[in-house]
């Protein structure tokens, strides 16, 4: 089983969300959602200033096995998309809970966050698979 930060949120489509302290969310994919895709050969980005409902399709992630949907795992708008991804979309791969983030965004009710897994229910959830 990959790392999984306990200061995350985690969906169960395996997407994560981290809050910083200024109430900016950033969101990836998991650890276990890019292993399993194996090597990540294309992100395609939203655009920033998209509002988007929570659990809706909000990017894609395109590796050498299969193309995978991103869902947003709250809703608000995107602030900022990590454009370093266009050039180098192995960051997902290499540092999913770093550089290779996919984009931020504004939350529009933080009580989306209580729809989300903590990192031990994320882990359990990944182990039933």
């Amino acid at each position: 089983m990959s790392n999984i930060p306990d200061d995350f949120y985690y969906a169960s489509t395996h997407e994560w969300i981290k809050i910083d302290d200024n109430g900016v969310a950033t969101v990836g994919i998991s650890g276990h959602a890019q292993e399993a895709l194996g090597d990540i050969v294309f992100v395609e980005l939203p655009e920033p200033g998209t509002e988007i409902e929570a659990r809706a399709e909000i990017a894609v992630v395109e590796s050498v096995k299969a193309a995978s949907d991103i869902y947003s795992p709250v809703g608000g708008e995107i602030t900022a998309v990590n454009e370093a991804l266009i050039d180098n979309p192995q960051l997902v791969n290499t540092a999913p809970y770093e550089d290779g983030w996919i984009y931020r965004m504004t939350i529009n009710d933080k009580r989306d966050l209580d729809e989300l897994l903590n990192a031990e229910a994320y882990a359990e959830h990944c182990s039933d698979e």
